[in-house]
This record gives structure tokens, C-alpha cells and sequence, in this order.
């Protein structure tokens, strides 16, 4: 059974930063994603790593203020994030795909964490 477990939400003021984890129980083969609901709204696209770490794709609305890197050894992605803003908050989730680097900014990806909550202040 492939799990996701992402750590590391919590509440900060506007400017803040905070850094997510995301714990894998699968192969460091896999393309990972960083994804994000708010209330009342659609999955968003957040950002993406391939597998060997050197290739990254990030949501005009995060590019500049989000990272994300990778540590195989230990089967963990992590995001982190930086000027955050109120509308920053939602629920953050990661996702897990095989497959071609296209693509990784769509919803397809076959294995999802639960999410953690992410609140901005302002």
C-alpha cells in the first residue's frame, strides 16, 4: 500500500514562511507534486519535482516564493514556502505519478496524501 503523509502545516502571519514535508513509502521513481485546496474552490496546481531532483515546476501564483526539493535517501519532498499571503491558505496535499515530466501540473497523478492545513494570517 503507497502512502503519503505530509507534515508541517500550521498557522503564520502574512510573510511568513513555513516548510512542508511529505514522508513516501514509494520509490524515489516517481514524479511528486504539490497541490492545494481551499473551501469552495478546485485542486490547484502548486508545484512539481521530477525524480532525480533537477527539474521543477511551479504555479505562476508560487513562483519566486515556493521551493521544492527532494531527499531521495529518505523518500521525502518537501515545499517550502516563503511571503506567504492569506490567500496562500488551504489545505495542502501531495501527490505521487509515474510517467513523463508532462503533464505534472494536471490532477493525474495516482497516489495522494491526506493534506495538511496551512492558515495565513493577514
Amino acid at each position: 500500500q503507497v502512502q503519503l503523509v505530509e507534515s508541517g502545516g500550521g498557522l503564520v502571519q502574512a510573510g511568513g514562511s513555513l516548510r512542508l514535508s511529505c514522508a513516501a513509502s514509494i520509490s524515489s521513481i516517481y514524479i511528486m507534486g504539490w497541490f492545494r485546496q481551499a473551501p469552495g474552490k478546485e485542486r490547484e496546481f502548486v508545484g512539481a519535482i521530477d525524480w532525480s531532483g533537477g527539474r521543477t515546476n511551479y504555479a505562476n501564483s508560487v513562483k519566486g516564493r515556493f521551493t521544492i526539493s527532494r531527499d531521495n535517501a529518505k523518500n521525502t519532498v518537501y515545499l517550502q514556502m516563503s511571503s506567504l499571503k492569506p490567500e496562500d491558505t488551504a489545505v495542502y496535499l501531495c501527490a505521487a505519478r509515474t510517467g513523463g515530466w508532462s503533464g505534472s501540473d494536471t490532477p493525474y497523478y495516482h497516489y495522494w496524501g491526506q493534506g495538511t492545513q496551512v492558515t495565513v494570517s493577514s
